[in-house]
């Protein structure tokens, strides 16, 4: 059986993702779409469109898809679903996953790549956020739930925009991109979302893309990160003006008025080639102490002693590689890897990364 590509849709409450998944169930795009709600949400999609009906688990709706309610473990209806789908007695092409507004995503992620039969049923596509711009700013500075989600995106959606000023709305994109350059970001008027935008992204794909979202490197991130990629590395003691959350916040459009949020990207370069045991010791001890604070990690490597390109990526403590293609002739071979986590040290990051390299 082909592997069953998933989605993973989270958001905080009332960013839209009901809307969006009622739009997915209801929508003739031809697709059979297994919809997995934790229940725990505030909106559950069950009262409004589907017959709410606690006996049964799975509810097929009228275009084919079908929408079923987390009882038990997340892994179990996993498990369920692909069985039944083996059996004939479900029909469906893939899966969506609505994360609770609450939720840090990374367990949900990691589900694919640890259970063994959920990795040779599934093949996780990408994670998808919804940040509602008349609350993000409040949800961003109050809530770490919200800044992990937009830390894991792969795409972020930005709802409700037309209830902020243009002013407002330009300083939480930089401040997204700022904690996740690597994410593309649209804004969309109530959820509505072309399903092109929703499916098949490959986020998670090692080999689908992989120049590896080729803008997220593009110096239009520089006032992000004073030019050279490194932002400002706080100690204990630091005065940086934006540990100051006295309500005194500027949140217009100054680009350097960002909350200090603790989720941040941070950007690594070479043109050296790295040394595969040291890089693989570095990142190993690196995952060790901090992987449950390393949200997504990803890049392209040039290692020492191949001609082919090395893609790699990871999700809190799980990582994994590829090989890529070849270097072209012409291309330029160097190193780019992202890390986007909670108050990662950089120095220490960066230190290490140099010291692998050959």
């Amino acid at each position: 059986m082909k592997l069953i590509p998933t989605t993973i849709l989270t958001g905080f409450l009332g960013s839209g993702k009901t809307t969006l998944l009622k739009r997915i169930l209801s929508e003739a795009h031809g697709q059979k779409i297994a919809v997995v709600e934790n229940e725990f949400g505030e909106e559950n999609i069950d009262s409004e469109i589907l017959v709410s009906d606690t006996t049964e688990q799975i509810v097929q709706m009228s275009n084919g898809c079908i929408c079923c309610t987390i009882r038990e473990d997340l892994r179990a209806t996993l498990h369920s679903l692909a069985e039944k789908k083996r059996k004939g007695e479900l029909h469906f092409d893939r899966v969506v996953i609505e994360t609770t507004g609450l939720a840090d995503p990374g367990p949900v992620a990691q589900t694919f790549f640890m259970d063994d039969e959920v990795a040779e049923s599934y093949l996780l596509d990408s994670i998808l956020t919804l940040v509602d711009a008349k609350h993000a700013t409040t949800q961003l500075n109050e809530r770490q739930e919200a800044r992990r989600q937009v830390g894991f995106a792969d795409r972020i959606f930005i709802s409700k925009a037309e209830l902020v000023a243009a002013k407002e709305l330009d300083a939480l994109k930089h401040r997204l991109s700022h904690m996740n350059p690597r994410a593309p970001q649209s804004v969309v008027h109530f959820g509505e979302v072309a399903i092109k935008d929703v499916l098949d992204l490959y986020g998670f794909n090692l080999n689908a893309k992989l120049d590896i979202d080729p803008d997220f490197l593009k110096d239009e991130h520089a006032h992000h990160d004073h030019g050279h990629g490194e932002t400002h590395v706080h100690g204990p003691a630091c005065d940086h003006p934006s540990h100051h959350h006295d309500g005194a916040h500027d949140h217009g459009a100054g680009h350097h008025h960002h909350v200090d949020d603790d989720v941040k990207s941070f950007v690594f370069k070479s043109p050296r080639a790295f040394d595969p045991a040291r890089l693989e010791d570095f990142l190993g001890a690196i995952v060790n102490i901090y992987g449950p604070r390393m949200l997504r990690y990803k890049g392209v490597l040039y290692m020492k002693d191949t001609e082919r390109k090395v893609i790699f990526q990871g999700v809190h403590q799980l990582m994994g590689s590829d090989l890529g293609p070849e270097w072209g002739p012409d291309e330029v071979r160097q190193s780019k890897m992202v890390f986007i986590g909670i108050d990662l040290p950089q120095d220490i990051l960066r230190q290490g990364l140099e010291q692998s390299l050959v």
